[in-house]
């Protein structure tokens, strides 16, 4: 058996931290929405519909990084991480303020993801 290249493995490494993160952070978050605590009132508003949408794309994010921790495949995770950074950018210009705990916990995540795909595009293919 030939030996992992060091790139690769810490490219798997990145990919699997960046996928860690978003598990960390959208488990209690779906719970919460799901849920409807008063912490999830105060900053995602009162329950509607569009809490609800937001629930099933957290939901979809959540999903997909469990799935591909078990089943690695780059391309995907990568996919994944950009459209996470692109959303995750745009939010404080949707919400109107960066002082909102959701807009600064976007930006953190979007940091580190962009961090990650910096990373592995620069470390290139195996």
């Amino acid at each position: 058996m030939a030996p992992v290249p060091a790139s690769l493995d810490l490219t798997t490494t990145l990919l699997r931290a960046a996928l860690l993160l978003n598990v960390l952070v959208l488990a209690p978050v779906c719970f919460g929405l799901a849920r409807r605590p008063r912490w999830a009132q105060s900053v995602y508003g009162e329950p509607g519909p569009g809490r609800q949408i937001l629930l099933a794309m957290y939901a979809a994010i959540l999903a997909s990084s469990l799935v591909l921790l078990v089943r690695p495949a780059p391309p995907a995770v990568l996919t994944l991480l950009v459209l996470q950074v692109v959303y995750k950018v745009l939010t404080p210009l949707t919400v109107g303020r960066i002082r909102h705990p959701v807009v600064v916990s976007n930006l953190a995540i979007a940091g580190v993801h962009a961090a990650v795909i910096g990373a592995v595009v620069a470390l290139g293919p195996g």
